[in-house]
């Protein structure tokens, strides 16, 4: 026989609901925490929505980014964030606002240049400088919130349609849960807020919704299987026989983000530590609070009632 690894029993019979109301209140305590702390806090915005200055530079052959920034970084100019851009010979530097009028910011550019020339061999061409003002910055933070506030809008209308109502609003209140919950992190921890982790914020959604609609697929087979099973033991059934499913899912996707901790350098850690934080709170909230949310607001069985003879009839589960 093949052994198989898992990583939970094959049946479980873990009793979810009775624990949802200590969920919800630790759910509820921890979003209030989260706003609380986002309020006194705040968040610390990177130079994508600070303003900064941005320079382009191509060396005459591959960059050593390592020692780019640590030249840079020892200028004690504030937050920067250099990257490869498109060829292995290029690459973007972003330095925070300096404060003051133009003249700083252009006195900034000539220091890391002069920073470049020493530790670059060969010939370095700045092939753009700009700045990014306050005004662009505004328009970022109002592009993500439109982006965000966009992909939970199209994840309520897609669930209502799949599904009916009441699960669009238990999908969308774990999504919500989730994403208030990211925020808080970022605020406790201080780690740099930037495009990337509004990426990182979006990608939480996805893979919290997709946990929900695996658990939320199971509830809609059962309602069709035991008719006349009480609703907080036929979720509970639900949950259970996806457990399995849900708990190596979110296990090898946290190997390959752990993975990308250690090897990936600072550049990617606020981006996969958020990846990190949202696995684990994706896969609570689609157990903890999208299917107590669809116990608490009831199911209309007759809308899951099978239309084949063969599907028809009562069971209860083993």
């Amino acid at each position: 026989m093949a052994w198989r690894l898992r990583l939970v029993p094959e049946k479980t019979r873990v009793p979810f609901m009775q624990m949802r109301k200590a969920a919800f209140g630790l759910s509820g305590i921890l979003a209030v925490l989260s706003i609380v702390l986002l309020v006194i806090l705040g968040l610390n915005f990177g130079i994508d929505f600070r303003g900064g200055t941005l320079i382009q530079v191509k060396t005459t052959g591959p960059a050593n980014i390592s020692v780019m920034r640590d030249a840079v970084g020892s200028l004690q100019l504030g937050d920067l964030a250099l990257q490869e851009f498109g060829e292995p010979d290029e690459v973007l530097i972003r330095v925070e606002r300096q404060a003051g009028d133009s003249a700083e910011q252009l006195g900034a550019v000539e220091v890391i240049k002069r920073a470049l020339e020493e530790v670059i061999e060969g010939d370095i061409e700045y092939r753009r400088v700009e700045f990014v003002g306050p005004q662009v910055s505004g328009e970022l933070v109002r592009a993500g919130a439109l982006a965000l506030g966009l992909a939970l809008a199209a994840m309520l209308v897609y669930i209502w349609f799949r599904f009916e109502w009441q699960f669009s609003v238990g999908a969308v209140t774990a999504l919500v849960h989730d994403v208030i919950l990211t925020f808080g992190f970022f605020a406790i921890t201080g780690l740099e807020f930037n495009l990337s982790i509004v990426a990182a914020i979006l990608t939480i959604v996805g893979y919290s919704m997709n946990d929900t609609v695996v658990v939320y697929d199971r509830v809609r087979e059962n309602l069709r299987k035991f008719k006349k099973t009480d609703l907080k033991e036929l979720i509970d059934l639900s949950i259970n026989d996806t457990l399995s499913r849900t708990t190596l899912t979110s296990v090898t996707t946290m190997l390959a983000l752990v993975a990308l901790v250690v090897v990936g350098g600072p550049v990617i850690a606020g981006f996969v530590l958020a990846m990190i934080w949202g696995v684990v709170i994706g896969t609570y909230s689609s157990i903890f609070v999208a299917a107590p949310v669809l116990l608490y607001l009831g199911v209309r069985r007759e809308a899951f009632d099978k239309k084949t003879d063969e599907d028809a009839g009562d069971a209860t589960p083993a």
